[in-house]
């Protein structure tokens, strides 16, 4: 049903006006063409922007379609200003310069950000542009409140292990925690965890995840913990576990649309009402202080020939297929990939413009489209463009993506013998189970934009 519902969700993306006919799709039992060798963890197909952050090396048109994600950085970001902060259309993969890059509305408020949400947009999303392959992260906000919002703050992994904490807006007495396995929804992996009001108190939320536990805290009081040797399954052969190098998410997103499945409306305290008191100067907003990162060491018997980036090395896409290594990419354009990241069509050996450069006809995804993250939510508006000049900016802006009336539319040894390919390995070519969290969401968000 799980598969059949993202299945129909996709076909009435892709049937939008708004969208590339030709976009192509990647999923299971289909990597993205040569052409656009980028599969975005929305399930479309691009280049640029498709191969920094969220590529899905799985599903992409080979592993190293995708560029390599930058290793893990221990900080204390405090999150006073935009100084920090990058759109994602004009970032490149540069995270010597950039730690956090954004989609929506961002406004600087009293030392801290907020992410924001207007009527007919689909929210705000600040990911991080290191990833984390295990460590203790922990960030201090406030949430949003009201039917049909949801905030959250989560760790996501380019093959879609997840880890969360989500906060209903109608429920502002408990945290939601929850996790995933490559994108595979488990209903039973949630557990609400009590806590003050979120919405005027705010509070340290704090994501230690090692190799064999992983444990969800509040203000330094651990209030659940999940042994990875509790999580074996026996179906696929390996740990459903999340243990892949994972973006640091923070969003807020409109579940409750009308248009959504019935399950997420529910599930978000019912539709959303955008002229609701908890809205301030037009939007809903939550506020985010700081975000600290203390990273682990990479897990025993790690592959590890560098100490840049993160790369898979096998269609498992388990943390024995993880190696860290030194090579590292910054995109020359948005029409580059990780497999030609020189690529610019505009581009003249003098550095001006030149009649010898080849000509920017194609049309191509440049930029994915936005998701909130976390359980059953998010969103999807795809931005399109055709080649131009601009070598450090993609056609179109990031608040832009996130508005509906603006753009037309609105995440070890795995037994086995240690063998890497075992039960696991099939993934790519027939595909992962379904879909959990963001992925499912995407999709359900889309359709009610769309339809809008």
């Amino acid at each position: 049903m799980l598969r059949y519902f993202a299945a129909a969700a996709l076909a009435a993306i892709l049937s939008s006006p708004f969208v590339l006919a030709d976009t192509p799709t990647c999923g299971p039992g289909n990597l993205c063409p040569q052409d656009a060798p980028c599969c975005s963890q929305y399930g479309q197909c691009g280049v640029g922007a498709y191969c920094l952050g969220g590529c899905d090396p799985l599903f992409s048109h080979q592993f190293d379609s995708c560029v390599p994600a930058p290793v893990c950085q221990s900080a204390d970001y405090q999150l006073k200003s935009l100084d920090d902060v990058k759109s994602i259309d004009t970032y490149l993969g540069n995270a010597s310069n950039i730690n956090w890059v954004s989609q929506g509305q961002l406004v600087t408020y009293n030392d801290a950000l907020l992410l924001t949400m207007a009527q007919d947009t689909v929210g705000t999303l600040l990911s991080s542009t290191h990833y984390v392959w295990y460590g203790k992260i922990s960030a201090k906000l406030t949430t949003s409140q009201g039917q049909g919002v949801v905030t959250a703050f989560i760790m996501m992994s380019d093959v879609k292990d997840e880890i969360d904490f989500e906060f209903i807006g109608v429920d502002i007495e408990h945290a939601q925690s929850n996790y995933y396995s490559q994108g595979v929804t488990n209903y039973h992996n949630g557990l609400n965890l009590t806590v003050s009001n979120t919405v005027q108190n705010v509070h340290e939320y704090t994501i230690d995840w090692q190799p064999d536990t992983l444990t969800w805290s509040i203000d330094g009081t651990v209030l659940r913990t999940l042994k990875r040797s509790d999580t074996w399954n026996a179906t696929s052969n390996r740990f459903d576990y999340p243990q892949t190098p994972s973006r640091i998410m923070l969003s807020l997103w409109p579940a409750g649309l009308s248009s959504n499945d019935i399950g997420t409306v529910e599930w978000a305290g019912g539709l959303i009402n955008w002229n609701s008191p908890y809205m301030q100067n037009g939007y809903y907003y939550a506020m985010v202080q700081e975000v600290s990162v203390e990273c682990y060491d990479p897990p025993s018997g790690a592959n590890k020939t560098g100490s840049k980036s993160y790369v898979y090395n096998n269609e498992a896409g388990t943390n024995n297929t993880v190696a860290i290594t030194d090579d590292s990419e910054i995109l020359a354009s948005f029409y580059a990939t990780g497999e030609k990241p020189n690529y610019n069509p505009n581009a003249a050996a003098s550095g001006s413009k030149s009649s010898s450069a080849p000509a920017a006809t194609q049309s191509l995804e440049t930029v994915p489209g936005m998701s909130g993250g976390g359980n059953r939510g998010g969103d999807n508006a795809p931005s399109s463009a055709a080649a131009s000049e601009a070598t450090g900016t993609a056609t179109g802006s990031a608040a832009s993506v996130a508005s509906a009336s603006s753009t037309g539319v609105a995440g070890f040894n795995q037994g086995g013998g240690g063998n890497a390919g075992s039960g696991a390995s099939a993934l790519r070519k027939e595909g992962r189970l379904g879909m959990g969290g963001s992925g499912l969401a995407v999709c359900v968000a889309v359709l009610g934009l769309l339809v809008l």
